[in-house]
């Protein structure tokens, strides 16, 4: 992305010549199906060409690759894709949910695992937006030379928005947890949560503070001594929160997690938790889900889904898989 190339080249001039061409598989299914568009979102972390054909003779998917047909429900075909493709893994298995600092179990309330993911997801995000912000100090103002980033101006107020989804998803994951998860722990014991809940309230001044940043140095003169400078400032306070919010997580995944196994919530109750804690995030689980998934590793990520179709309502489910979908196919 970014170079420029003559137009009288031709197209095996410009591509590689030891690049091969992704292995195809073919998927027919009926388009608005829920199980079709599952299967869509997994065929995006393989290295794969896919070749959808809407068909809603196919009651259910049906996959085809070199000589194999396969047909049936989600998990086989994910299990099929995984023995085609191992690397990375979307079927879901008992080591999916691999331990968090060695001691997440089958007692484990599944919310824990909500937690655990959006930890992550907003973990990788941190880290992009804190290796954007140095390379924009590096360039001192001056243009990337990516057409898609435009003027410095115009590469400042994307990096203002993706800022702000970070930020939308940082404020209510934060709530999620107040009103959802930290409820239950101070219910067992009063106290329990009062170090978290003051760590939320000191981060959000310092959150706020940069976002308003960025819209003062996406009017300033790129390159003058006072953008370099305001510049600067911008990326030692995003490194400041970043450091911040680890440690949170890190604290609240040894310390404050664990216990949510000694509640010893009911099925039927650990089932409402997590309803209760996904609905509490409506932006992230809707305008923002994309966005949120960009930050999951492959296998993570599924992990996630499996969690938010089982328990959201097929409605919301259906447009957030088409949001996937929809985005890689335009």
């Amino acid at each position: 992305m970014g170079n420029c190339y003559s137009a009288t080249k031709s197209p095996a001039e410009i591509a590689p010549e030891n690049v091969k061409p992704l292995p195809v598989v073919k998927l027919y299914g009926p388009q608005n199906s829920f199980a079709t568009t599952h299967i869509r979102l997994a065929i995006l972390y393989k290295p794969v060409t896919l070749d959808f054909v809407p068909s809603d003779i196919h009651q259910n998917p049906t996959l085809i690759y070199k000589s194999d047909v396969v047909s049936g429900s989600v998990e086989d075909i994910l299990l099929y894709l995984d023995s085609k493709f191992p690397d990375p893994p979307v079927a879901l298995t008992n080591s999916t949910a691999s331990s968090i600092w060695g001691w997440s179990g089958e007692a484990t309330p599944t919310v824990v695992w909500v937690v655990v993911l959006q930890h992550r997801s907003i973990t990788w995000h941190f880290e992009r937006i804190v290796k954007w912000a140095e390379d924009l100090e590096a360039r001192g103002g001056k243009a990337k030379g990516d057409p898609s980033m435009g003027s410095p101006r115009m590469e400042m107020k994307k990096f203002g928005k993706s800022y702000s989804h970070l930020l939308q998803v940082m404020l209510e994951h934060a709530q999620m947890e107040e009103t959802v998860l930290f409820q239950i722990l101070e219910s067992a014991d009063r106290g329990l949560c009062k170090s978290a809940n003051e760590e939320h309230g000191s981060h959000l001044p310092i959150m706020n503070g940069i976002k308003e940043q960025i819209k003062t140095i996406g009017v300033m003169n790129p390159g003058s001594p006072e953008y370099q400078e305001t510049l600067s400032y911008l990326v030692s306070r995003l490194k400041l929160l970043r450091d911040k919010c680890n440690d949170h997580f890190e604290k609240e995944e040894k310390e404050l997690l664990p216990l949510m196994e000694a509640t010893e919530l009911s099925k039927p109750q650990q089932e409402k938790v997590l309803k209760q804690a996904l609905e509490a995030m409506h932006e992230t689980h809707s305008n923002l889900f994309r966005f949120f998934m960009d930050g999951l590793r492959p296998h993570d990520a599924m992990h996630y889904f499996d969690l938010v179709k089982r328990h959201c309502d097929n409605v919301r489910v259906s447009l957030m898989l088409h949001m996937m979908v929809d985005y890689e196919v335009a």
